[in-house]
């Protein structure tokens, strides 16, 4: 069934307003020299805004003691146009920019002689214990600058945990969990560990983590609107954050309390980050009098542990280099929020860039490193540097390229998709869209820049790799032993995917990037050396069928997510009326006229065009979404050119061992308006609203899928039909590789044939003139008795 597409005030700003009337007016002009500056970068930011579909970002750049320019593009709230633009004072969750704070604050213990960054952190908190098979002690500097050897998540009170926890018992909970590595040998990102630090400072204060960085480092730094605990006045003024996943799904950012509250936990604007980094370039001093001293600041800028060769880390500040200049800051990834806070200490130059979509911390940078850019350019009295902005990659090339690359662990896939070239690494890290810079393919768009391919005839060159282009075949089965793990686990907003993918068992994380896993023993596997959870162990807990309840990972459990029908059963949902007044009010309804349709309709049935259509028309049975039938009889009409196609899509898929098996066609209206007012409002995205009317009751659209030539059985896919999970989305990451391969197939030999699926919906598919022909409330005896 096709999708209620929502259309968001958002998305039609950005497609309608002009870049200049995308500026909020609440903000901080820009200083004279600086008006340029801010000009440009508002062009860059307006594209980069329409281009990725974010709706709301903040910017503030920071020339020594002076905020030279603050200010707000898009919407607060793009649900809500009533709250007006986002400004500079507009608040936001900016995620692990707070470990900068909590660093500061623990080098403040430091200069005090309360605490030795090189004493282990038993010592002060003796109760810290967790499982360390390494004899290694941890200490303070180890957790300021991630050589722990923690897990990245406690088991209690991180960023899935909608609980409450307090960090005394996020850090308790740690002593269930075993070190990664080895202490002070890897880099290896924990929240866990800042967690850790939290519970430190509030150890030594004797008051809250919130209360002591309130009074000790944001008060002083004139910090008016940030705090570490979600006041009333900073909630009333947060901006609406946005989450979405690979396959297209977007939804509103949840709201609640990280446990790890010093990792993770400040809401703040631009203009107080600016205050922050103002007080960086005084030597540690804001309004409010000195938060460190200056020696303390340059010994938090020093690599720490360089010896290892990449040192990403100082005390708490991430470290980094522009064009030769060397950088300190932080970045966050909040549900619905990316920052950057990125400044040069030696040019004394700095800027904040904020955005209201999820995972969008490449765009941040790259908005945050031009920024850098033109200020620089300024203070050397040069011409301010242009962005190169890569190009679409045009079409015929798109197509070309399309395929897969490489075989065993260096592999790479391209799709193509609505007009568009897309990459996925199977070694790891998110699908991207590629684009062109002048001979080169370059990934650009929401969670990656910069990635580059070389074509080289029939082969890419991907870094040190020269990869062949390899012919696709059928995947083989799932290993028995790997069934009864593939699914979803944990938390609704961020869950983890189990999926199958090259022969090996991988995992989706923050519904976007994906992770190999190397099979450790039957149930348990180990995430690769690098990315969120490096190192980690993933262990499954199966009932007595062998189908896993839930996974431990590093030390977190979730539980399976069940979003998939029982097996064998058909997708339910509990009807909001009783079936026979549902008939009764939609019989007696008069569908919508549309004065845009110029074709005469001209359904004909399908079967009797090519003997190898099979049907499987669930409506005219109880094995449908509504439990009862809808159609008097199994029987599939189209519009005439789309029924054309579709036995040509039947006879390039006779040459692969596959018939087509049709389970919807064309669908009378009153059944389409009955599916509509049965339907709870969450379940709606995956039912056509009848209002305008579906493609299907214009006769031009279809719900199918294949059955093997050889055997008559219906293919495996990733979901079963009419299932309102994510699961039904037509680019959902999981399942297993010969699902997947089965939905491609149907999909290219569809779309060859001007079919186009729509997103929600795997089965589904519109053809392309449906526009053409009206809304039809004709049952099926009334066209062909």
């Amino acid at each position: 069934m096709p999708v209620s597409r929502r259309s968001t005030v958002w998305a039609l700003a950005l497609a309608v307003l002009s870049p200049r009337l995308l500026l909020a007016q609440d903000s901080i002009a820009a200083a004279a020299s600086y008006t340029a500056v801010a000009a440009s970068w508002s062009d860059f930011a307006a594209h980069e805004m329409a281009d990725k579909e974010i709706p709301g970002l903040s910017v503030a750049l920071v020339d020594d003691q002076q905020i030279i320019w603050a200010r707000g593009f898009g919407l607060l709230d793009p649900d809500d146009s009533s709250r007006g633009p986002a400004t500079a004072q507009t608040v936001y969750r900016v995620a692990s920019v707070s470990k900068l704070f909590t660093a500061i604050e623990i080098m403040r213990l430091v200069e005090q002689k309360k605490i030795d960054l090189d004493q282990p952190v038993a010592r002060y908190l003796p109760e810290f214990r967790p499982s360390n098979p390494f004899g290694i002690p941890i200490t303070v500097r180890m957790l300021l600058t991630h050589r722990s050897g923690l897990v990245r998540e406690p088991p209690v009170g991180g960023l899935t945990d909608t609980s409450g926890a307090s960090l005394a018992a996020a850090v308790a909970s740690l002593n269930a969990s075993t070190l990664v590595y080895r202490p002070g040998t890897h880099t290896k990102y924990s929240n866990a560990a800042v967690g850790v630090l939290g519970l430190l400072i509030e150890r030594m204060a004797r008051d809250s983590f919130a209360t002591v960085e309130r009074r000790q480092v944001l008060q002083p730094l004139g910090m008016s609107h940030s705090d570490f605990s979600p006041r009333p006045d900073l909630i009333a003024a947060l901006g609406h954050g946005l989450i979405w996943s690979s396959d297209g799904r977007e939804s509103a950012a949840p709201i609640f309390q990280f446990g790890i509250a010093s990792a993770a936990n400040l809401y703040t604007t631009v203009i107080d980050l600016g205050h922050f980094l103002s007080a960086l370039f005084a030597d540690g001093r804001g309004p409010g009098g000195a938060i460190v001293r200056s020696g303390t600041l340059r010994a938090m800028y020093q690599p720490q542990y360089p010896e290892s060769g990449h040192a990403p880390f100082g005390l708490g500040f991430e470290l980094g280099a522009l064009d030769g200049h060397p950088t300190v800051g932080h970045g966050g990834i909040a549900y619905g929020y990316a920052t950057t806070v990125l400044a040069i200490p030696s040019a004394k130059l700095g800027v904040i860039v904020v955005s209201t979509r999820y995972w969008t911390n490449d765009v941040t940078q790259r908005l945050a490193a031009q920024a850098l850019r033109l200020m620089l350019a300024v203070r050397q009295r040069q011409p301010l540097p242009v962005v190169a902005l890569p190009a679409p990659v045009p079409v015929e090339l798109a197509r070309e390229l399309a395929g897969r690359y490489g075989t065993g662990e260096r592999v790479i896939q391209l799709d193509f998709r609505h007009n568009r070239l897309y990459a996925t690494w199977f070694s790891g890290g998110p699908r991207a869209e590629l684009r062109m810079l002048a001979d080169t393919l370059i990934t650009d768009d929401r969670v990656s820049f910069g990635r580059r391919l070389l074509q080289a005839g029939d082969r890419l060159v991907s870094g040190v790799d020269t990869l062949a282009r390899v012919a696709e075949s059928e995947p083989a089965a799932v290993p028995a032993r790997w069934a009864g793990l593939l699914g979803e686990y944990g938390a609704p907003f961020g869950p983890l995917v189990v999926l199958e993918r090259n022969g090996v068992l991988t995992v989706q994380r923050a519904q976007l990037v994906f992770y190999p896993l190397q099979e450790v023993s039957r149930d348990t596997f180990q995430f690769p050396p690098r990315g969120m959870n490096d190192g980690e162990r993933l262990s499954f807990i199966r009932d007595s069928t062998g189908r896993a309840t839930g996974v431990t990972m590093g030390a977190q459990y979730l539980p399976r997510r069940h979003i998939e029908p029982e097996a064998g059963n058909v997708y339910r949902i509990t009807p909001l009326h009783p079936i026979d007044e549902l008939r009764r009010e939609a019989l007696a309804a008069t569908p919508p006229v549309d004065s845009m349709a110029t074709r005469a309709p001209d359904l004909v049935e399908l079967t009797p065009l090519d003997s190898t259509i099979h049907l499987d028309i669930r409506y005219a049975t109880s094995r449908n979404f509504m439990g009862s039938p809808f159609y008097s009889a199994p029987r599939a009409f189209l519009q005439r050119p789309a029924a054309e196609a579709l036995v040509r899509v039947s006879n390039r898929l006779r040459a692969q061992g596959y018939g087509l098996l049709i389970h919807d066609a064309y669908r009378p209206w009153y059944v389409t308006k009955m599916f509509w007012d049965a339907s709870p409002t969450p379940d709606r995205v995956f039912v056509a609203n009848p209002y305008p009317g579906s493609h299907h009751n214009r006769g031009s659209a279809v719900d199918l899928s294949m059955y093997q030539l050889a055997n008559g059985q219906p293919v495996s896919m990733v979901s079963t039909y009419d299932e309102f999970s994510p699961r039904a989305y037509a680019e959902y990451p999981g399942g297993t590789s010969l699902e997947r391969w089965h939905r491609e197939v149907l999909r290219r030999a569809m779309d060859a044939e001007g079919f186009t699926v729509i997103p929600t919906e795997w089965w589904h598919f519109d053809y392309r003139d449906w526009r053409q022909y009206p809304v039809l409330n004709q049952t099926f005896e009334q066209i062909h008795p």
